[in-house]
């Protein structure tokens, strides 16, 4: 078992008798996942349904808790309170730490909220708690002190990309970041923000562009950069972190582009790198296939 505090994420706490309703009626995931199983991934969409934020809903007691990126921790709570109107609710921030759990079992701490990664069993744990009471806790149930980018490996490994590393905001689509395969999105839920435009993606199958694994041998450049294939942009790279001699990343790439590049033997390269890009094993897509006119 290996544990590390995430510093990059902040909480709200949403609290009051309409919560509930008031959530449901905004977020992309059914809030009786949440009720049943404590936590779910989901995301706050634009009206044109891009994310504008996204984040994990955890059950606390009677509230609920918001867990997302701290440096978009005010934009949130500022949206949220733009909905509110004059529902009923608080919206507050909630002062504690949030950790990541990793090659463990199931395991519980007194004075803490702890559940498994509602995207994926795989990613393992959070925990939420006091940060010293978490941490001395942790170690004495096993675990092992890890550091961030140890946790980084773990999911880039995996190939599940995050919002402000590996994709900037308000910028793609829910089935880009992939959040369909991730549990992030209902399809049988009621209406919300951006729902329309989500549901006919899924329905006529539209989305071309996601994210997939990627490594190199060589060094690659920063994230945001041009993944090219054949000559052409198809798609940027996201975070990578080095495992041994090699870099582990993320990319949103344009599929179908990237299927006509392999079958004609092209190489697909980042900055000065040959790289190799795989379907994550979680993955509800596949490849495109592809016609004569894509070559």
């Amino acid at each position: 078992m290996f544990f590390t505090p995430l510093e990059n994420r902040g909480l709200l706490r949403i609290s009051g008798d309409p919560a509930h309703d008031f959530l449901q009626n905004l977020v992309t995931t059914d809030l009786s996942i949440v009720d049943k199983n404590g936590a779910a991934f989901s995301g706050l969409l634009t009206p044109q349904g891009k994310i504008q934020f996204d984040f994990f809903i955890v059950k606390s007691g009677e509230s609920y808790l918001i867990e997302v990126d701290r440096t978009v921790l005010q934009d949130l709570k500022k949206r949220l309170t733009f909905y509110r109107l004059r529902t009923k609710v608080e919206i507050d921030v909630a002062e504690q730490a949030v950790f990541a759990v990793w090659d463990s079992e199931i395991f519980h701490l007194d004075g803490a909220l702890v559940f498994r990664d509602p995207r994926l069993d795989e990613l393992g744990y959070r925990v939420i708690g006091q940060k010293e009471t978490v941490s001395s806790g942790l170690q004495t149930v096993g675990g092992t002190s890890a550091t961030f980018e140890n946790y980084q490996l773990h999911r880039l490994k995996l190939g599940v990309p995050e919002s402000s590393t590996d994709f900037s905001l308000s910028d793609i689509f829910p089935h880009d970041a992939d959040m369909d395969a991730l549990q992030g999105v209902s399809f049988s839920k009621g209406c919300y923000v951006g729902q329309e435009i989500v549901s006919r993606m899924q329905h006529r199958g539209t989305a071309r562009k996601r994210f997939v694994k990627l490594r190199s041998k060589a060094e690659l450049p920063e994230a945001g950069s041009d993944v090219m294939a054949d000559g052409k942009s198809v798609g940027h790279i996201g975070s990578h972190v080095k495992d041994g001699d090699t870099s582990i990343s993320v990319a949103l790439l344009r599929l179908d582009k990237v299927r006509a590049a392999l079958d004609k033997g092209a190489t697909i390269t980042c900055g000065e790198a040959p790289v190799e890009v795989d379907l994550p094993a979680w993955a509800t897509f596949d490849w495109p296939e592809t016609t004569k006119a894509d070559h």
